[in-house]
Protein backbone atom coordinates (compact mmCIF):
# COMPACT_ATOMS: atom_id res chain seq x y z
CA UNK A 1 0.00 0.00 0.00
CA UNK A 2 1.31 3.32 -0.82
CA UNK A 3 2.16 5.84 1.78
CA UNK A 4 -0.57 8.69 2.43
CA UNK A 5 1.18 12.13 1.04
CA UNK A 6 1.52 14.76 3.54
CA UNK A 7 -0.73 17.46 3.41
CA UNK A 8 0.07 21.73 3.32
CA UNK A 9 -2.58 23.90 4.03
CA UNK A 10 -2.68 27.63 2.55
CA UNK A 11 -4.38 30.17 3.76
CA UNK A 12 -5.54 32.43 1.05
CA UNK A 13 -5.30 30.03 -1.71
CA UNK A 14 -7.18 31.32 -4.55
CA UNK A 15 -4.71 33.71 -5.68
CA UNK A 16 -1.14 36.13 -5.56
CA UNK A 17 1.17 34.08 -3.37
CA UNK A 18 -1.32 31.38 -2.11
CA UNK A 19 -2.31 30.03 -5.38
CA UNK A 20 0.90 29.84 -6.71
CA UNK A 21 2.49 28.06 -3.09
CA UNK A 22 -0.81 25.61 -3.62
CA UNK A 23 0.33 24.34 -7.16
CA UNK A 24 4.05 24.49 -6.59
CA UNK A 25 3.37 22.31 -3.43
CA UNK A 26 1.11 20.02 -5.22
CA UNK A 27 3.76 19.54 -7.83
CA UNK A 28 6.07 18.57 -5.33
CA UNK A 29 4.14 15.78 -4.01
CA UNK A 30 1.68 17.17 -1.34
CA UNK A 31 -2.38 17.19 -0.85
CA UNK A 32 -3.58 21.08 -0.37
CA UNK A 33 -6.26 21.79 1.91
CA UNK A 34 -6.92 25.20 0.80
CA UNK A 35 -8.93 28.14 2.80
CA UNK A 36 -9.95 30.92 0.53
CA UNK A 37 -12.75 33.77 0.52
CA UNK A 38 -14.42 34.46 -2.68
CA UNK A 39 -17.94 35.74 -4.78
CA UNK A 40 -19.44 34.42 -7.47
CA UNK A 41 -17.50 36.14 -9.60
CA UNK A 42 -13.87 35.05 -8.93
CA UNK A 43 -14.80 31.75 -8.35
CA UNK A 44 -13.49 30.20 -11.44
CA UNK A 45 -10.12 31.13 -10.38
CA UNK A 46 -10.65 28.61 -7.19
CA UNK A 47 -11.74 26.04 -9.91
CA UNK A 48 -8.63 26.55 -11.66
CA UNK A 49 -6.58 25.76 -8.89
CA UNK A 50 -7.70 22.59 -7.71
CA UNK A 51 -7.66 21.62 -11.20
CA UNK A 52 -4.18 22.52 -10.97
CA UNK A 53 -3.82 20.89 -8.57
CA UNK A 54 -5.15 17.60 -9.67
CA UNK A 55 -3.40 17.58 -12.77
CA UNK A 56 -0.52 17.24 -10.31
CA UNK A 57 -1.47 13.89 -8.99
CA UNK A 58 -2.41 15.95 -5.58
CA UNK A 59 -5.84 15.93 -3.40
CA UNK A 60 -7.54 19.70 -3.18
CA UNK A 61 -10.19 20.09 -0.71
CA UNK A 62 -10.97 23.73 -0.37
CA UNK A 63 -12.69 25.87 2.06
CA UNK A 64 -14.48 28.98 0.89
CA UNK A 65 -15.09 31.29 4.31
CA UNK A 66 -13.22 33.85 6.32
CA UNK A 67 -10.46 32.77 7.63
CA UNK A 68 -10.63 34.92 10.41
CA UNK A 69 -13.71 33.65 11.92
CA UNK A 70 -13.50 31.62 14.77
CA UNK A 71 -17.00 28.78 14.56
CA UNK A 72 -16.03 28.96 10.33
CA UNK A 73 -12.02 27.88 11.25
CA UNK A 74 -13.63 25.16 13.57
CA UNK A 75 -15.59 23.99 10.79
CA UNK A 76 -12.40 23.79 8.59
CA UNK A 77 -10.10 22.19 11.26
CA UNK A 78 -13.18 19.34 11.57
CA UNK A 79 -13.40 18.92 7.92
CA UNK A 80 -9.72 18.39 7.40
CA UNK A 81 -9.47 16.04 10.58
CA UNK A 82 -11.89 13.92 8.82
CA UNK A 83 -9.86 13.63 5.29
CA UNK A 84 -6.80 12.58 7.64
CA UNK A 85 -9.13 10.05 10.38
CA UNK A 86 -9.61 8.16 6.78
CA UNK A 87 -6.26 8.10 5.85
CA UNK A 88 -6.32 6.37 9.37
CA UNK A 89 -3.72 9.23 10.83
CA UNK A 90 -3.76 13.15 12.34
CA UNK A 91 -0.60 14.13 11.94
CA UNK A 92 -0.61 14.86 8.10
CA UNK A 93 0.08 18.63 7.63
CA UNK A 94 3.76 19.28 7.49
CA UNK A 95 3.11 22.97 5.44
CA UNK A 96 1.12 25.73 6.77
CA UNK A 97 1.42 28.83 4.47
CA UNK A 98 -0.90 32.31 5.88
CA UNK A 99 -1.44 34.60 3.11
CA UNK A 100 -4.20 36.76 4.04
CA UNK A 101 -4.51 39.92 2.44
CA UNK A 102 -7.62 41.90 3.21
CA UNK A 103 -7.29 45.17 5.74
CA UNK A 104 -8.53 48.38 5.39
CA UNK A 105 -5.80 50.82 3.23
CA UNK A 106 -6.53 54.58 4.83
CA UNK A 107 -4.52 57.08 5.98
CA UNK A 108 -4.36 57.48 9.93
CA UNK A 109 -5.21 61.48 9.43
CA UNK A 110 -7.84 62.99 7.07
CA UNK A 111 -9.49 66.58 7.16
CA UNK A 112 -12.79 64.29 7.31
CA UNK A 113 -13.23 61.85 9.44
CA UNK A 114 -14.79 59.50 6.98
CA UNK A 115 -11.60 59.38 5.34
CA UNK A 116 -9.03 58.05 7.91
CA UNK A 117 -9.20 54.59 9.65
CA UNK A 118 -11.66 53.85 12.06
CA UNK A 119 -11.25 51.49 14.76
CA UNK A 120 -13.02 49.00 13.65
CA UNK A 121 -10.88 48.71 10.65
CA UNK A 122 -7.69 48.57 12.04
CA UNK A 123 -9.03 45.76 14.51
CA UNK A 124 -10.02 43.77 11.46
CA UNK A 125 -6.83 44.48 9.79
CA UNK A 126 -4.39 43.27 12.10
CA UNK A 127 -6.86 40.80 13.45
CA UNK A 128 -7.03 38.82 9.65
CA UNK A 129 -3.73 39.60 8.53
CA UNK A 130 -1.40 39.09 11.52
CA UNK A 131 -3.64 37.76 14.31
CA UNK A 132 -5.26 34.90 12.68
CA UNK A 133 -2.03 33.22 12.22
CA UNK A 134 -1.70 32.33 16.00
CA UNK A 135 -5.24 31.43 15.91
CA UNK A 136 -4.09 28.59 13.35
CA UNK A 137 -1.42 27.40 14.67
CA UNK A 138 -2.72 26.98 18.50
CA UNK A 139 -5.98 24.97 16.99
CA UNK A 140 -3.48 23.20 14.42
CA UNK A 141 -1.23 21.90 17.23
CA UNK A 142 -4.13 21.23 19.94
CA UNK A 143 -5.59 19.09 17.17
CA UNK A 144 -2.62 16.95 16.76
CA UNK A 145 -2.34 17.85 13.05
CA UNK A 146 1.21 19.20 12.57
CA UNK A 147 4.44 16.11 12.80
CA UNK A 148 7.53 17.11 13.72
CA UNK A 149 9.78 18.63 10.67
CA UNK A 150 6.71 20.83 9.82
CA UNK A 151 7.09 24.38 8.59
CA UNK A 152 4.75 27.23 8.92
CA UNK A 153 5.34 30.48 6.52
CA UNK A 154 3.70 33.53 6.88
CA UNK A 155 3.59 36.28 3.58
CA UNK A 156 5.04 39.56 5.45
CA UNK A 157 6.17 42.67 2.52
CA UNK A 158 8.84 45.41 3.39
CA UNK A 159 6.13 47.13 4.80
CA UNK A 160 6.63 46.19 7.59
CA UNK A 161 9.40 48.53 8.31
CA UNK A 162 8.84 51.02 5.51
CA UNK A 163 5.68 53.59 4.88
CA UNK A 164 3.75 53.20 2.11
CA UNK A 165 0.83 56.25 2.20
CA UNK A 166 -2.08 54.81 3.31
CA UNK A 167 -0.36 51.46 3.92
CA UNK A 168 -0.50 52.12 8.01
CA UNK A 169 -2.61 49.58 9.41
CA UNK A 170 -1.37 46.99 7.06
CA UNK A 171 2.15 48.02 7.70
CA UNK A 172 1.22 47.41 11.81
CA UNK A 173 -0.14 43.74 10.50
CA UNK A 174 2.82 43.03 8.88
CA UNK A 175 5.12 44.06 11.83
CA UNK A 176 3.24 42.17 13.89
CA UNK A 177 2.84 39.05 11.30
CA UNK A 178 6.89 39.20 12.07
CA UNK A 179 6.51 39.23 16.17
CA UNK A 180 4.34 36.34 16.12
CA UNK A 181 6.22 34.24 13.58
CA UNK A 182 9.29 34.63 15.93
CA UNK A 183 6.71 33.67 19.25
CA UNK A 184 5.78 30.75 17.79
CA UNK A 185 8.96 29.81 16.34
CA UNK A 186 10.45 30.01 20.29
CA UNK A 187 7.07 28.62 21.46
CA UNK A 188 7.35 25.14 18.82
CA UNK A 189 11.33 24.49 18.95
CA UNK A 190 10.41 21.80 21.64
CA UNK A 191 8.52 20.18 18.86
CA UNK A 192 10.36 20.41 16.12
CA UNK A 193 8.19 22.42 13.90
CA UNK A 194 9.57 25.93 12.16
CA UNK A 195 8.35 28.94 12.10
CA UNK A 196 9.66 31.74 9.47
CA UNK A 197 8.14 35.29 7.49
CA UNK A 198 8.55 35.38 4.07
CA UNK A 199 9.14 39.04 2.80
CA UNK A 200 8.73 39.08 -1.00
CA UNK A 201 9.49 41.88 -3.00
CA UNK A 202 7.78 43.88 -4.75
CA UNK A 203 5.04 41.51 -6.48
CA UNK A 204 2.08 42.89 -8.86
CA UNK A 205 -0.71 40.21 -7.03
CA UNK A 206 -4.46 41.27 -6.75
CA UNK A 207 -3.26 42.67 -3.53
CA UNK A 208 -0.95 44.92 -4.60
CA UNK A 209 -3.27 46.30 -6.94
CA UNK A 210 -5.39 47.70 -4.30
CA UNK A 211 -2.71 49.45 -2.73
CA UNK A 212 -2.95 53.19 -3.99
CA UNK A 213 0.13 54.20 -5.34
CA UNK A 214 1.21 50.80 -6.85
CA UNK A 215 2.51 51.70 -10.17
CA UNK A 216 4.94 53.81 -8.75
CA UNK A 217 5.67 51.29 -6.57
CA UNK A 218 5.90 49.11 -9.11
CA UNK A 219 8.21 51.71 -11.33
CA UNK A 220 10.28 52.51 -8.19
CA UNK A 221 11.14 48.52 -8.27
CA UNK A 222 12.11 47.64 -11.71
CA UNK A 223 14.57 51.13 -11.54
CA UNK A 224 16.50 50.32 -8.70
CA UNK A 225 16.33 45.95 -8.81
CA UNK A 226 19.66 44.68 -9.91
CA UNK A 227 17.82 42.04 -11.46
CA UNK A 228 15.37 44.48 -13.55
CA UNK A 229 12.50 42.96 -12.78
CA UNK A 230 9.32 42.20 -10.05
CA UNK A 231 9.19 39.62 -7.62
CA UNK A 232 6.78 36.40 -8.87
CA UNK A 233 4.75 34.59 -7.00
CA UNK A 234 6.59 31.20 -8.32
CA UNK A 235 9.56 32.86 -7.10
CA UNK A 236 8.41 32.76 -3.60
CA UNK A 237 6.51 29.29 -3.66
CA UNK A 238 9.90 27.50 -5.06
CA UNK A 239 11.48 28.93 -1.75
CA UNK A 240 8.90 27.83 0.05
CA UNK A 241 9.20 23.93 -0.94
CA UNK A 242 12.47 24.04 -1.22
CA UNK A 243 12.83 24.54 2.67
CA UNK A 244 10.00 22.53 3.09
CA UNK A 245 11.52 19.13 4.79
CA UNK A 246 12.19 17.91 7.97
CA UNK A 247 15.66 18.80 7.69
CA UNK A 248 15.80 22.50 7.45
CA UNK A 249 12.99 22.54 10.59
CA UNK A 250 16.35 24.55 12.08
CA UNK A 251 16.05 27.47 10.25
CA UNK A 252 13.28 28.90 12.34
CA UNK A 253 12.14 32.31 13.68
CA UNK A 254 13.52 34.07 10.74
CA UNK A 255 12.36 36.79 8.26
CA UNK A 256 13.32 35.35 5.40
CA UNK A 257 14.01 37.80 1.92
CA UNK A 258 12.93 36.47 -1.03
CA UNK A 259 13.17 39.19 -3.24
CA UNK A 260 16.32 38.85 -5.45
CA UNK A 261 18.66 41.18 -2.55
CA UNK A 262 15.82 44.37 -3.27
CA UNK A 263 15.59 45.55 -0.05
CA UNK A 264 19.38 45.61 0.36
CA UNK A 265 19.27 48.12 -2.40
CA UNK A 266 15.75 49.78 -1.91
Amino acid sequence: MATPRNWALVLGASSGFGEAASLALARGGRNVFGVHLDRRATLPNVERVTQGIEAAGSRAVFFNMNAADDERRAEALAGMAKVLDAEGRRAGVDVVMHSLAFGTLKPFLAADAVERISKPQMEMTVDVMAHSLVYWMQDLVAGGFLPEGAHAFAMTSAGGHRIWKSYGAVSAAKAALESHCRQLAVELAPRKIAVNAIRAGVTDTPALRKIPGNEQMIERCLAIHPAGRLTTPEDVASVLVALSCPQTVWLSGNVLGVDGAEDVVG
